[in-house]
């Protein structure tokens, strides 16, 4: 049986997603997104830095939620949500899981906590619109790779959860503008996704 150890909103929320698009059995260890249970001897004997997501799965157990999701596709489900690495979208499958981290989360990073992880007196706004700047030029891309299609590369994959999971919280920011159409409907059709839902709801 597969546990995650959880914590709302976090990057853990990719992981629930894709255990209920895949239909996996998987219980949850549901923490506080707080130190008295991240930074707990507990946990931080799960992740030495004491963050979510962590996967066990019987023996092995694994964190970051990038090579936990690629972990469960080979692991797990022979490929699925995932093109084949002949196949013409494969390229436009790795450049897209991996834009997220390299792109999109350190300046939504950097939002988060100048909006709310910091007190009012620390908070700095030189570094809040430098970030949102930041994340309007990378999310500009990803609009225009929407144009005509549903999904990143065209059916849905687990680059979508990766990054379309980065999308939708820069959305919830107030970082995606009516000048991006195409990211705006994407964000709208990952929300309506029952699995997403399910991850959304236990934010």
């Amino acid at each position: 049986m597969l546990t995650l150890h959880f914590a709302p909103n976090s990057r853990a929320g990719r992981i629930v997603w894709l255990l209920e698009e895949l239909e996996l059995d998987y219980d949850i260890n549901k923490m506080a997104f707080h130190p008295q249970d991240l930074k707990s001897d507990e946990h931080r004997a799960r992740h030495p830095l004491g963050r979510v997501p962590v996967l066990d799965d019987g023996d092995v157990r694994i964190f970051e939620s990038g090579a936990i999701v690629e972990y469960v596709l080979a692991r797990h489900k022979n490929g699925g949500l995932r093109p084949a690495e002949a196949a013409a979208e494969f390229p436009d499958y790795l450049q897209w899981f991996h834009y997220c981290e390299g792109m999109v989360m350190p300046p939504v990073n950097t939002i988060v906590v100048q909006t709310v992880l910091l007190p009012l007196d620390r908070r700095d706004e030189t570094a809040l619109a430098q970030a949102k700047r930041l994340l309007s030029k990378a999310l500009e891309p990803v609009n225009d790779a929407l144009e005509g299609r549903d999904y990143l590369i065209g059916e849905f994959s687990a680059a979508d959860i990766m990054l379309g999971h980065a999308c939708f919280m820069s959305n919830r920011l107030g970082c995606v503008g009516d000048e991006m159409p195409h990211l705006k409907a994407y964000v709208e059709r990952i929300a309506n996704r029952p699995a997403f839902k399910t991850a959304i709801e236990m934010q």
